[in-house]
């Protein structure tokens, strides 16, 4: 990602879409086919000249055509022809966004695959689902993850998506009108590159798109953040259900020894916040006076290359943190016996509601043993057992039946199956 976004790449980019305009004109019979092949074997950029040539143009389009000029014969005067900066500037950082989209996909697809991988390993570990952050009902901890393979993977969906919407060219000239530059030149240089056409513009390809696009990473970011707050969570000293990996020799206090802290996960959490903010400032760059300004474009030097590279970071380091989490099973099924067996309560109010008691009259009687339960610290099914109300309509057998873990596994394997975690 560095790289996608270094000077040098950049600048090469623009030059890949000097040579393909070149090219298209050649194509039209404005350029000579001769003078084409010269400007496409021999077009050079040093990035050192560019950099002087900016010190005295105070412009990088200028500078940059200069230095290809260096590299040249009297062809160089085809280089640039008809086109203005943002022609060439908006063009190359759409093969730069290009670039940087498919990192971002290519790190998509192994959290996913990391993160599905973890999630069948748990597909039937009972654990509590929390509401509120307070005990409601079992659930498994393996669907927990399975909820973020699909959350991830309609995020590949939506950055394919912005990919296609950035991935576009221009090279309609001053304030795009196409009067120096006619539109065949235009769509024949794009397919050289490989990029579709922005179909109208103004002087710019308009910057809708690369707010999109930048929201797209903005919400990738925040479903990160949301796993790891949930991996934060669960690492909490009095739950300890899973903990972030803790490397040999790792400390996680300057003056407290046995710290094992959620470090990787809050870098996580804090990044997203910092992504965010780059989402909202591709929001401001929508509005330009006229045809153009140049206020987006400072900007934009600074929120395209880190958020792409924040992105990235951030499914680095999560992808790790998944791919090596400790779970505790035990853990996890102590926790879920510590309310004496509230998460039931549901099972024990539809099972009455089946004998015929209303609603009201079913949720009365669990409501009240349930409260009893949490303040003495007292087992749900004991208290129920106590009550004639509720043993004249259920047994033994059909309490059993209702404090059940595994009825809560019944349905699981079905929404791994609609993600493809499991055959269908």
């Amino acid at each position: 990602m560095t790289a996608i976004w270094a000077d040098d790449y950049k600048f090469h980019r623009w030059l890949d879409v000097e040579i393909a305009v070149v090219q298209a004109w050649a194509d039209a019979g404005v350029v000579p086919a001769e003078d084409a092949r010269l400007i496409a074997s021999n077009a050079r950029i040093d990035i050192g000249n560019i950099d002087r040539y900016i010190a005295e143009t105070h412009h990088d389009v200028t500078a940059f055509l200069r230095s290809v000029a260096d590299s040249l014969g009297p062809e160089s005067r085809w280089v640039h022809l008809g086109l203005t900066s943002s022609d060439v500037w908006d063009t190359a950082t759409s093969l730069q966004l290009v670039a940087a989209t498919d990192v971002l996909l290519a790190q998509l697809a192994r959290l996913r695959e990391v993160v599905a991988r973890r999630a069948v390993e748990h597909k039937d570990t009972i654990c509590v689902g929390r509401t509120h952050g307070v005990h409601a009902e079992p659930t498994t901890f393996g669907l927990k993850l399975a909820v973020w393979v699909a959350e991830i993977a309609r995020h590949e969906e939506r950055l394919r998506a912005a990919r296609a919407t950035v991935a576009v060219g221009q090279m309609s000239g001053p304030v795009g009108t196409h009067a120096t530059v006619p539109p065949t030149v235009e769509e024949q240089a794009c397919a050289h590159l490989g990029l579709a056409v922005a179909e109208v513009t103004t002087q710019i390809i308009q910057r809708d798109r690369h707010a999109h696009f930048l929201a797209v990473l903005a919400g990738a970011g925040a479903s990160l953040e949301k796993f790891a707050t949930e991996i934060r969570g669960l690492q909490r000293t009095e739950i300890l259900e899973a903990e972030e990996p803790f490397e040999a020799g790792q400390t996680g206090s300057s003056s407290m020894p046995h710290k094992r802290n959620p470090e990787l996960c809050e870098r996580v959490c804090g990044l997203a916040r910092t992504l965010r903010g780059y989402a909202v400032t591709g929001l401001e760059n929508v509005a330009l006076w006229h045809e153009r300004d140049i206020s987006h474009s400072g900007a934009e030097r600074i929120i395209l290359p880190d958020a792409t590279g924040l992105l990235a970071y951030m499914l680095h380091i999560f992808t790790g943190v998944m791919d090596g989490l400790v779970v505790y099973p035990q853990r996890m099924r102590a926790n879920l016996e510590r309310t004496q067996g509230l998460v039931f309560s549901q099972k024990v109010l539809l099972a009455l509601i089946e004998t015929g008691l209303t609603r009201e009259a079913a949720y009365k009687i669990v409501q009240r043993h349930s409260m009893t339960a949490w303040e003495q610290q007292t087992p749900l099914r004991g208290l129920l057992e106590g009550d004639p109300e509720v043993t004249e309509r259920l047994d033994a057998a059909r309490l059993d039946a209702v404090f059940d873990y595994g009825a809560y596994l019944v349905h699981v394997d079905e929404s791994f199956r609609r993600i493809g975690l499991l055959p269908a």
